[in-house]
């Protein structure tokens, strides 16, 4: 495997080659303080306020495509081969606003500022792909962004003005998609990148298989695809990474197959890309999973990142439990496969060796006779942390429940299965009787912790109330069901 001592990428519209990158160097501080760029701002530092929102574009499978990302926690080195567009690169030559930006002043999009060009690159992003959005698809668009002052109505209504002010097909990225391909793909060379500041090591591998290997060569490499949760490491605990190994770069982990009827998942697909693939399967699921942060985290976060930090609160773990995932693991060239609620042993311990890691996720098509539904309870509605995830899969048959996993986030040091409450559906009549009698039996599989987020008693009371929220809406309303005191 040949090696390349530098990174290379597109910013806005110049070539940056960079041979001294730290691991824990952000995109943010690279385009604040390195370029002066200062349009991209800093607010929470930790992914969660949208002022530092820019575009980033990579080459899928040949493809140009481009998605908003946090800049606070974007690691500078994972930026190799990438386009990088700022707000400062939306103007045009002549100093004229962008259609968005245009949107934005006339409908009093804006008051103190500070938020604004991180709403503005939302937008954009939004823009660039849908000419005429919902409202609904405006305000997903928008989960990520925070506004303190102006208020949303007057950035929804500039949000449905920006196609009259301009189109996309005469946007500058546009314009240039062709051109920038090919300045992009001369970047892929296909090497190992290896990129160091002081002793702060970065290792870009040019392959699965060269990452199985560089993984094998330092076993305690932190392993970084998205950042999502390493980024803050960073930024709020000040801790040190190095050396650190990128995975977000790797085509063959970011792949989606439909076979043998099952959804083969590599463990670097984000959330944004995995939606639609287990959508067409599990449609309850498209809710669920645009509750899941805000949309430049659904863009930077990865399945398997979700899976290996071994969260007790993670988003997905419960629902990939529920539908009986398996995952592989691969050290080498050797391969294991286990059942996704087989991997989480214990707070902070996963079933994963030094020098192996996570390479795909396995989700079986649903069976005949399967009801399913997943939940988040959060403080906040969009962009929150969980409380409580509970994900059901109950199969009936002739009236009778056959078959049930049911599995929580939040009750327990890990994702757990709620065991009691399964072995006392099946068999039962399918009923509401049935599930609230399950629900009684939460208390004997789980003994949930009091933190800020919830009480162990509001913990448990709301997990019991799923079950009949489960069985309502099974009933064919096909509506949201919204419980009242």
């Amino acid at each position: 495997m040949t090696a390349r001592s530098e990174i290379r990428f597109v910013l806005n519209d110049r070539d940056i080659v960079l041979d001294s990158v730290g691991a824990s160097d952000t995109l943010l501080d690279f385009l604040r303080i390195d370029r002066r760029l200062t349009g991209t701002k800093e607010g929470c530092a930790e992914g969660d306020c949208g002022a530092c929102t820019v575009l980033v574009g990579r080459l899928r499978d040949g493809a140009l495509r481009y998605e908003p990302v946090n800049a606070c926690i974007r690691l500078l080195a994972s930026l190799d081969g990438c386009h990088v567009v700022s707000i400062e690169y939306l103007s045009g030559p002549d100093g004229r606003l962008h259609p968005v930006q245009q949107a934005m002043v006339e409908h009093h999009g804006s008051q103190c500022g500070f938020c604004t060009p991180g709403f503005v690159m939302s937008l954009y992003a939004l823009w660039m792909g849908n000419a005429a959005p919902t409202e609904t698809e405006i305000e997903t668009a928008l989960q990520g962004n925070l506004c303190r002052c102006t208020g949303y109505e007057p950035i929804i209504k500039a949000a449905k003005a920006m196609t009259a002010l301009g189109s996309p097909a005469e946007d500058t990225l546009t314009r240039e998609r062709e051109a920038m391909t090919a300045r992009l793909r001369r970047f892929q060379d296909g090497a190992r990148v290896v990129v160091a500041k002081g002793q702060s090591r970065c290792i870009l591998p040019g392959s699965v298989d060269d990452l199985a290997e560089v993984l094998v060569e330092t076993p305690g490499a932190t392993m970084v695809a998205g950042a999502t949760d390493v980024g803050l490491w960073v930024t709020k605990f000040l801790r040190d990474i190095s050396p650190v190994v990128f995975l977000g770069h790797l085509d063959e982990l970011r792949r989606i197959e439909t076979r043998d009827g099952a959804i083969r998942i590599g463990a670097g697909v984000s959330y944004t890309d995995s939606r639609a693939a287990l959508v067409a399967d599990y449609p309850h699921l498209g809710p669920f999973w645009d509750r899941i942060a805000g949309w430049q985290i659904r863009s930077m976060g990865t399945i398997g990142g979700n899976i290996a930090n071994g969260s007790p609160i993670g988003d997905t773990p419960p629902v990939l439990i529920a539908l009986n995932a398996t995952i592989t693991l691969r050290k080498g060239a050797e391969r294991r496969t286990l059942p996704i609620a087989d991997f989480f042993i214990d707070y902070g311990k996963q079933d994963i060796a030094a020098g192996e890691f996570l390479e795909s996720i396995t989700v079986p098509r649903p069976g005949e006779g399967g009801r399913h539904a997943a939940y988040k309870i959060s403080k906040r509605r969009d962009e929150d942390i969980s409380s409580v995830c509970a994900a059901f899969n109950v199969t009936v048959a002739e009236g009778r429940i056959t078959a049930a996993r049911i599995a929580f986030g939040g009750m327990a040091a890990t994702p757990k299965r709620a065991a009691r409450a399964e072995a006392a559906l099946v068999g039962a009549q399918w009923s509401e009787a049935a599930l609230m009698n399950a629900a009684a039996k939460l208390g004997e599989d789980f003994s949930p912790l009091t933190d800020w987020r919830a009480s162990s008693e509001y913990r448990l009371q709301v997990s019991r109330n799923l079950f009949r929220r489960f069985w309502l809406e099974q009933q064919g309303s096909g509506a949201p069901v919204r419980l009242s005191a």
